[in-house]
C-alpha cells in the first residue's frame, strides 16, 4: 500500500485567549510518521505568551510573521531572551526551555519543524509544561513541591495553582516582560532574509541554506534547513537528498506545481500546493516544482545537519559527468541527439526561468 504524500494544512489542537497552536497530525499526513519528522506551527496575538515548556523533539523554529520575543534556557545556562522577526531560523536542541511573547498589534507567527525518533509518539510533539493548569507542578504533592523549593506547603498551593490557563495565555498590556539582549541572539538566531545567498540565479530563484556553518546549534538538533525563493514561471530542477535525508517542506508563501517521482520511475505526486501547505518528500524520492506567476516561497528541513543534494538537470547534472558514449547507450539514441541533449542548460542550475 502505497502512503499518500498528499500536501496538508495544519489542524489548531488548542488556545483561544492569547493565541492558538497547530500541528499536522501523522493520521492524514502519513509520511510523519513513516519519517519520524513533527511539525507545528504557534500563533501569538498581542500580549499573548505561550508558556514555558521543554518537549521530547530536537526542532528547528522559523518565524513565518511577526515580530516578538523569545526566550531559551538551555541545559545547566542561563536563560536567553532574543528578539525575533519575519525570518529568523533558531535551532532548539532537546532539553531545551522556551516561551514565546508577542507585544506587538501583528500576529506572531512561528513553524516548528523537528525529529520525533525519540519522541512519546512517532510524528507528534509533545510539550510538557513548567507552569499551568497542565504543567507538570501539578502532577506532584504539595510535600514533594514544598521539599523540592523549600517553600511553606501553602506558598505552595497558591503558586502552583494560580495560573489556570494552559499553553496560551494572554498577558496585561501594562506587564514588562524582559527584554531581549542583542548579545543573546548570536549562535541562537539567523535571519535567512538577511543571510549572504548560497544560490542566486537570476530569474530563477534564491537559496539560503542553514547548516553547521552559520548556526552550530542545528548540529545538536541533527537538522538541516534552506529557504528557497523561486521566481514566477520558475523551475527547481528535478533532484534528490543523496545522504538518505528526507526533506520536509513548508510553504511559506504563493503557490505552483509539484512532481516527485518514486521506485521503479512511477510518479507518486502530481499536484498544486500553496501557502501554508506542508509536504515530505521519502528519502531518494526525486522532486520538482514550478512557481506559478506570482513565485513561491518555501522553507524546509532536511534530516542531516549538512545535506547533500544531486540534481538531474542544469550544469550542476549528474548527466553532465557522464561520458557521451554512456549516455548514447543509456537512452539508446544516435551520437547527435545525445550531443543536442548535452549542450543544453551549460549556464542554469538548480533554478530554470521561465521559458521566453
Amino acid at each position: 500500500m502505497e502512503i499518500s504524500l498528499a500536501p496538508r494544512l495544519a489542524q489548531k489542537l488548542y488556545g483561544d485567549n492569547g493565541g492558538s497552536y497547530h500541528a499536522w497530525c501523522p493520521s492524514e499526513l502519513p509520511m510523519l510518521r513513516e519519517g519520524n519528522i513533527g511539525a507545528a506551527k504557534l500563533a501569538l496575538e498581542k500580549n499573548g505568551f505561550a508558556l514555558p515548556r521543554y518537549s521530547d523533539s530536537s526542532k528547528v523554529a522559523y518565524v513565518l510573521q511577526g515580530n516578538g520575543v523569545a526566550g531559551v534556557v538551555l541545559p545547566e545556562s542561563e536563560e536567553k531572551v532574543v528578539a525575533i522577526k519575519k525570518g529568523d531560523a533558531l535551532a532548539l536542541p532537546f532539553g531545551v526551555v522556551t516561551w514565546w511573547y508577542n507585544k506587538e498589534d501583528t500576529e506572531l507567527v512561528v513553524l516548528f519543524l523537528g525529529d520525533t525518533s525519540k519522541a512519546h509518539k512517532s510524528g507528534e510533539f509533545t510539550d510538557f509544561f513548567l507552569t499551568g493548569s497542565n504543567g507538570i507542578f501539578t502532577g506532584f504533592s504539595t510535600e514533594f513541591v514544598s521539599r523540592a523549593w523549600d517553600l511553606d506547603e501553602k506558598v505552595v498551593k497558591a503558586l502552583v495553582g494560580k495560573q489556570s490557563g494552559s499553553g496560551i495565555v494572554k498577558l496585561d498590556g501594562s506587564f514588562k516582560m524582559p527584554e531581549p539582549k542583542k548579545e543573546h541572539r548570536d549562535g541562537m538566531a539567523l535571519n535567512c532574509e538577511e543571510a549572504p545567498l548560497d544560490v542566486d540565479i537570476k530569474n530563477g530563484g534564491r537559496v539560503v541554506v542553514l547548516n553547521t556553518k552559520n548556526l552550530p546549534l542545528v548540529g545538536e538538533v541533527g537538522l538541516g534547513a534552506d529557504l528557497v525563493r523561486l521566481d514566477g514561471g520558475a523551475m527547481c530542477s528535478p533532484g534528490f537528498s543523496c545522504d538518505s535525508a528526507l526533506q520536509v517542506t513548508y510553504i511559506v508563501r504563493g503557490s505552483g506545481r509539484v512532481q516527485v517521482v518514486g521506485v521503479d520511475g512511477h510518479r507518486v505526486l502530481e499536484t498544486t500546493i500553496k501557502a501554508g501547505n506542508l509536504f515530505i518528500v521519502p528519502r531518494f524520492f526525486v522532486v520538482s516544482k514550478i512557481a506559478d506567476a506570482s513565485g513561491m516561497e518555501w522553507f524546509s528541513i532536511i534530516t542531516t545537519p549538512n545535506p547533500i543534494f544531486t540534481h538531474l538537470a542544469g550544469r550542476t547534472s549528474a548527466w553532465k559527468s557522464l561520458s557521451p558514449q554512456v549516455l548514447q547507450a543509456s537512452f539508446n539514441v544516435p551520437a547527435d541527439v545525445e550531443k543536442h541533449f548535452r549542450s543544453k542548460r551549460m549556464s542554469d542550475a538548480i533554478f530554470f526561468p521561465p521559458p521566453n
